[in-house]
């Protein structure tokens, strides 16, 4: 049997996840498993996730994943490059995955790997570094130097998933992985509310009070609805503003953030004191050198005290957050093939030790602070992280 690794969020999970999971079996045969490297409560765009980590997991493994690990939250609030070789390091690590799936706007393997490959060089470091001198974001110093080596063919770069994937395919390179990357063509995007194919404009009917059920696989929107119903979702940035305001106004070393670099800790130091929102603030700090996405990371990760060094290495472990049968025998293969430990119980978080048991720690802070949000008051509690095992679909 085949086993094929995805990285992913499903904030939340769609028709266009559900199509790329059934066009990559198509490719690789109906029974090949599925293992989901997915973003916990905090998602790479630097946000909440719309619903917790493990209703999403389960939803994924109602809707054709076999088993659901997930990318630890320091990670998930990385730069796309600190992303995609968090994934791939957990793939790798588990040692069970032939292929890495992903989807990109071109589909086109060939193009994304002379991207990777021309992007690394001497030559386009230099490029790199002239662009970030001239005071321009790295993303299109980036472009700057993918134009200047290759010409119209850097244009794949431009697109979001792209990048993602020839991000990907640096890991693998890097990590000299036996992962063999598989790319699917995407159908819809972020901005095609109208398609039922954006998570964007799902989340944003999901926030405005409406039912966007008819646009999800209905496995999904069960799972969903339940966590509604018992008062833990939807969940949004508006909904801890005071909390943020709160951790941001406190003594916080800015610099020691990821990506606090070319004076962004100073403006946010200087601005954090004093802006009444976190609208406010997003836009005062905010200038043409920074990305947005890059400035809601960094404020995220201040609020969660996770710094630079946290994720100066690899993931340390592999934390399971749901599975069907498939995955059960998959992940009894896996702990004879893992090159780092898994944790399932939560009980046996408390016996590691290093840092491992830092960042299970860092994790369960963080699932604390994500909690507050809930309107249901009993779901709330503190220590959730060491008590929520992984969920089982026997079905």
């Amino acid at each position: 049997m085949k086993t094929v690794g995805i990285i992913c969020e499903y904030n939340p999970l769609h028709m266009g996840h559900i199509f790329h999971v059934n066009k990559t079996r198509s490719i690789l045969g109906a029974d090949c498993a599925v293992v989901c490297i997915m973003s916990g409560n905090y998602v790479q765009r630097g946000d909440f996730a719309v619903f917790n980590k493990h209703a999403r997991a389960e939803a994924a493994v109602r809707c054709g994943a076999d088993l659901v690990v997930e990318m630890p939250s320091p990670y998930a609030l990385s730069s796309a490059e600190r992303f995609a070789a968090a994934g791939v390091h957990i793939l790798d690590s588990l040692g069970l995955c032939d292929y890495i799936s992903f989807g990109s706007e071109s589909g086109d393997l060939d193009a994304l790997f002379e991207i990777a490959e021309a992007i690394v060089t001497e030559r386009a470091n230099e490029l790199v570094k002239e662009g970030l001198r001239k005071g321009i974001p790295y993303a299109s110093a980036l472009q700057y130097a993918a134009d200047t080596v290759l010409g119209t063919r850097s244009k794949a770069l431009q697109s979001p998933n792209n990048l993602l994937g020839i991000e990907y395919l640096k890991a693998i390179t890097a990590y000299r992985s036996s992962l063999r990357p598989l790319t699917i063509k995407r159908i819809g995007g972020e901005h095609d509310g109208d398609t039922g194919f954006s998570a964007s404009a799902l989340r944003k009917k999901f926030l405005l009070g409406e039912e966007p059920w008819a646009f999800m696989p209905c496995t999904a929107s069960g799972v969903y609805k339940k966590e509604i119903a018992e008062g833990r979702g939807p969940i949004s940035m508006r909904l801890y503003e005071l909390a943020m305001l709160s951790r941001l106004r406190a003594k916080v070393d800015y610099f020691k953030l990821s990506d606090a670099s070319e004076g962004l800790d100073r403006r946010f130091s200087r601005f954090a004191e004093y802006e009444p929102t976190i609208a406010k603030l997003l836009e005062s700090v905010k200038t043409k050198r920074y990305a947005m996405s890059r400035i809601r990371r960094m404020m995220m990760c201040a609020c969660l005290g996770i710094t630079a060094a946290t994720t100066q290495n690899p993931p340390p472990y592999i934390r399971v957050l749901a599975m069907n049968r498939t995955g059960k025998k998959l992940l009894k293969a896996a702990r004879e093939s893992a090159k780092l430990p898994i944790i399932t119980k939560p009980a046996s978080a408390k016996k590691v030790h290093g840092r491992v048991a830092e960042m299970f720690a860092i994790e369960a802070a963080a699932t604390d602070f994500y909690t507050l949000a809930y309107q249901g008051e009993d779901e709330r509690s503190g220590g959730q992280e060491w008590r929520q095992g992984p969920i089982v679909v026997d079905e």
